[in-house]
């Protein structure tokens, strides 16, 4: 056996060749993985197609000279909410709303073209981020990511319209792959700065709790919330200080009354349904509802239901605290003994359904909202048991609603039954399970072989 062991080193150094396994560099893997390289075709199509866009396609000017308007008074010193002030109305968008486009109006001088190589540049490194959390899955075939960039409103809205909706989904994206490598913390942190881009973003708020709950104990829990808290804290504090009730009822307004004619989604109910309380109430009631129904069948089935879930939980805090002479000494250190690493799959199926629900139930979607959730649709078609033909229609269903302008009476109904049959595919849909193979943690058990 030496002999032969010998010998075949001898031959194997003899050929040239190194039997070492060596991880394939990033250009193999492109090569050899067709998810990859269609991922990096579509990055490099997109690149070109939004360079044309810029070049070749007339700016529709809506919502930028009110950024530049509102980004001036708060450059002029002006830290009262109720007076910083756009041609189309009141600033209503969070603190951090304004950091950002003071920081374009400063590298731009408020001039529109060079915004717009921002905002194709901002779009790029967003599509990169929405592919690399695909890539993270094995839900979608590797043609199929080819649709993440075939809609003609998201160029708009990213290139043409200079929305700060942008601005909010891209952080969003970056707080997703955060948690996608387990990184909570870090992950909350960049979640509560797209929120004080836009308060949207909490739609993804329900589900987010459960996978904390679920990934840490409650102490991990409470910090993370403690540093994403601590972020809004900061970036309000300069309005908070002098005017603390204008700041936070114009930045964090859940009330608002949008204009029935903007509306996409529910242009089919009559305007004094529309804008009544009662009719928001509905919403709220069916959005609330629909989370707690996915949250107990769906999200939390192999924990047996959201309310066993939840007792376990609660459960495991009394324990905690019953137990004071561990408190002092684990404390907060005690959280990475208690962790588990949640699979990819469960976390962007959970963060997607949950902002989807949201955007089903909203009172009104105006045409830059389509950022929201238009990056989900494809994952979440593939997540229903539909056949592909039948998702592929159901893309293109949405995609031309959203391009209807100005929205009507049919594609506003077309919208919200597309919306509702794809909600229906997610409800049929098998839940996988939720966490990976647990190589952290091992059973309290386990003793070391003597």
């Amino acid at each position: 056996m030496p002999r032969h062991n010998s010998a075949a080193r001898s031959g194997s150094v003899a050929g040239g060749h190194n039997t070492a396994t060596k991880e394939p560099s990033f250009i193999g893997k492109v090569i050899n993985n067709p998810k990859i390289s269609s991922a990096v075709a579509v990055l490099l199509a997109d690149a070109i197609l939004v360079s044309l866009i810029i070049a070749y396609v007339p700016y529709t000017k809506i919502d930028w000279d009110a950024y530049m308007s509102q980004v001036s008074g708060f450059l002029g010193g002006e830290r009262d909410y109720s007076k910083l002030k756009g041609d189309t109305g009141p600033l209503v968008y969070p603190a951090g709303f304004l950091y950002i486009y003071s920081a374009i109006q400063y590298v731009t001088g408020g001039e529109v073209y060079p915004a717009q190589i921002l905002f194709g540049i901002l779009y790029i490194v967003n599509l990169g981020m929405v592919l690399l959390i695909y890539l993270k899955t094995n839900v979608l075939p590797w043609w199929a990511l080819c649709l993440l960039s075939l809609s003609k409103r998201l160029h708009s809205i990213f290139v043409l319209r200079l929305f700060n909706d942008c601005f909010a989904t891209t952080l969003f994206h970056a707080s997703l792959i955060s948690f996608l490598y387990q990184k909570w913390h870090l992950g909350l942190i960049i979640f509560s700065g797209a929120v004080s881009v836009k308060m949207n973003v909490l739609l993804f708020a329900p589900p987010l709790l459960l996978l904390l709950l679920k990934a840490m104990d409650i102490f991990g829990v409470i910090s993370a919330g403690s540093g994403a808290a601590i972020v809004q804290i900061l970036l309000g504090l300069p309005f908070m200080l002098p005017h603390p009730v204008e700041y936070i009822s114009r930045a964090f307004n859940l009330g608002r009354v949008f204009i029935h004619f903007w509306s996409v989604n529910f242009k089919f109910v009559p305007e004094p349904v529309f804008v009544s309380k009662g009719f928001a109430l509905f919403l709220l009631a069916a959005h609330l509802i629909l989370l707690a129904v996915f949250a107990h069948y769906r999200w939390c089935s192999h924990e047996g239901g959201l309310f066993s879930f939840l007792h376990s939980k609660l459960t495991q805090i009394k324990l905690r605290f019953s137990n004071p002479s561990s408190f002092p000494l684990r404390g907060f250190n005690g959280q990475k003994s208690n962790s588990r690493v949640l699979k990819a799959e469960h976390i962007i199926t959970g963060m997607f359904v949950g902002n989807f629900i949201g955007v089903v139930c909203a009172r009104s979607l105006h045409y830059q909202f389509y950022s929201w959730y238009f990056y989900t649709l494809p994952y979440l078609l593939w997540r229903t048991p539909f056949p592909t033909w039948c998702r592929l229609i159901l893309f293109v269903t949405v995609e031309l609603c959203w391009n209807i302008y100005p929205s009507n009476v049919y594609s506003s109904m077309l919208l919200l039954v597309a919306h509702l049959i794809i909600l229906g595919g997610l409800w049929m849909a098998t839940p996988e399970y939720p966490y990976a193979e647990n190589t952290n943690n091992k059973p309290a058990n386990t003793k070391k072989a003597s």
